[in-house]
């Protein structure tokens, strides 16, 4: 834990990180996993309790665990991610004022996806879940 005079600040972005996840799980184009996994990380250093939780949580728990441990993202989350990049960016190709506007966009995804692939994947082979 971190000491107490920032703790209040860990706190504060650990529950909003974690607020901004959970609407990303049904607003489209706000992404889920980035803002769990900073919401796990300031928890720990600002929310034992809500680092407990997030690590038992059981979505949330697997991919965090993996993430702590090796830096992994399993193979299922990579592709749910990347389909989910590309729904976007057809939408925003189809709906941008601008080609620029939407190329912009496109371009920061594709970069983030093959950030995203070169990441290792969890040792044992389990799915983002803890399933085979």
């Amino acid at each position: 834990m971190t000491s107490n005079r920032f703790r209040w600040a860990w706190w504060l972005l650990a529950y909003a990180s974690l607020g901004l996840g959970l609407i990303g799980v049904v607003v489209p184009g706000l992404p889920t996993v980035p803002f769990v996994l900073l919401s796990a990380f300031a928890a720990a250093r600002g929310s034992e309790r809500l680092h407990r939780w997030l690590l038992a949580h059981r979505v949330f728990g697997p991919m965090i665990a993996d993430w702590q441990a090796h830096g992994a993202v399993s193979r299922r989350a990579k592709r749910l991610a990347v389909l989910s990049m590309a729904a976007c960016g057809v939408i925003m190709w189809l709906t941008a004022p601008r080609a620029w506007m939407a190329a912009t966009g496109i371009g920061c995804m594709a970069v983030v996806a093959v950030w995203l692939w070169r990441r290792p994947e969890p040792p044992d082979g389990r799915g983002a879940a803890g399933r085979p």
